[in-house]
């Protein structure tokens, strides 16, 4: 059996920066990644893709962007480069092709068993994604024979998709941008809307999340928000990457001509059932637009900062004039469904007790319950921008050194 102190699961931008930290505090680990360095944006993501994050927003430990376009946004095969240049640079023990097929607890550690070998380490950082596996809810088992069923994960251009009309279900950042892209392609599109979280893409002259970032709202900590459960739930923002940087939003969607319709609540017998709290959905997010925006005037005001356009805010959401609750999925209009409707991870090689009652792990912003198992690139794991690839640094940086004090203890 191979031997190590910490052994990280993945070799995406979370265990990168964790293995580059690591190796900052001298502690000897290994990563193992299934598929490639970067493996998820190389097979996960749709041809015209890219980062909603701009791109001085990719920073890494001891790295970050360094083109000639920082206000501008990755594509996926981009994204890869950066990655795959970081491992490099950061001469990180990168087993690639090596999947872990489980994680046990022993007196003295983990045992970690792979479809190569076998590891005994002191730690495991569980930094494998919080995208792992498409979240496609149970109704799907309703759907009509002859109707083809795909995930952003499996979507890659209008020309894969079939012909005739589609389905997307999901109006965040994936639902929008997928759905404007068949309309464009000639296709009729109708999103079913649930929860979303409305976003420009610029307000008062910048990048929404250069606002964000500079306030402060990305710091944001998990033990200081009031409803932490919550904000690990939030849906992805509806923003888009583009040279233009646009936004596309439901009222883009509704202008190009595209069916909004309520949240999928259910299909029986070829039918499906829309909800018909559309109108509160649409007021829901334009309320908390209204709040964000008036925290990022806030704190320019409080500033003095002078370097954007004068305040502003955006129309509401339009409710449509009809909102059909029904459509019959048996009549051959729609073709295809689309389902947007998130990701999970998948820890079902993790045989140790540390799951809840919905199978979610249990952890205190990455601190699993079972000393010296960690998780890394959880939504609002430690801060509001866990998930993103600039919130990797500063998580990374703690629970290394929560880790390095585990060992020292043990």
């Amino acid at each position: 059996m191979l031997k190590t102190t910490a052994l990280v699961v993945g070799a995406g931008h979370s265990g990168l920066a964790m293995s580059r930290c690591l190796a900052d505090r001298s502690i000897d680990h290994v990563v193992l990644e299934r598929g490639e360095v970067a493996d998820s944006w190389r097979t996960m993501r749709w041809d015209s893709m890219r980062l909603l994050t701009p791109n001085w927003m990719a920073r890494l430990p001891g790295h970050s962007y360094r083109g000639d376009d920082p206000d501008g946004y990755l594509a996926a095969s981009e994204v890869v480069h950066f990655i795959e240049r970081y491992a490099k640079e950061t001469a990180a023990p990168v087993r690639a092709n090596t999947t872990v097929t489980s994680v046990r607890q022993t007196d003295s550690g983990f045992v970690v068993q792979t479809d190569q070998d076998a590891w005994h380490a002191r730690s495991v950082v569980l930094a494998s994604g919080a995208n792992a596996v498409a979240n496609v809810p149970a109704l799907q088992s309703g759907v009509p024979a002859g109707i083809t069923s795909l995930t952003p994960a499996d979507y890659r251009n209008p020309d894969e998709v079939p012909d005739g009309g589609v389905l997307v279900v999901g109006a965040s950042a994936s639902g929008i941008q997928i759905a404007a892209e068949l309309h464009r392609a000639g296709r009729d599109v109708t999103v079913a809307v649930g929860e979303h979280v409305r976003m420009p893409r610029t307000y008062r002259g910048k990048d929404i999340l250069w606002w964000m970032d500079a306030a402060g709202l990305f710091d944001e900590r998990y033990d200081q928000t009031p409803d932490l459960v919550r904000s690990r739930r939030l849906p992805s923002m509806q923003l888009v990457g583009s040279s233009e940087r646009v936004t596309i939003d439901l009222n883009s969607l509704i202008g190009l001509g595209i069916q909004l319709v309520g949240r999928l609540a259910g299909i029986r017998d070829g039918i499906a059932q829309f909800s018909g709290s559309l109108p509160n959905m649409f007021a829901l997010a334009d309320q908390k637009l209204g709040r964000l925006l008036d925290t990022i005037d806030a704190w320019a005001f409080t500033t003095g900062f002078d370097g954007g356009d004068p305040p502003r805010r955006f129309a509401p959401t339009a409710v449509p004039a009809t909102v059909p609750l029904t459509m019959d999925l048996n009549s051959g209009a729609i073709r295809t469904i689309i389902w947007a409707t998130g990701f999970r991870p998948d820890m079902s090689w993790l045989d140790v007790p540390v799951f809840d009652q919905k199978g979610q792990i249990r952890h205190d912003g990455g601190a699993t319950a079972t000393p010296g198992l960690y998780l890394m690139g959880m939504p609002f794991m430690r801060r509001r921008k866990s998930s993103f690839i600039d919130g990797a640094a500063a998580d990374a940086a703690d629970l290394s050194g929560h880790l390095a004090h585990y060992l020292d203890a043990n």
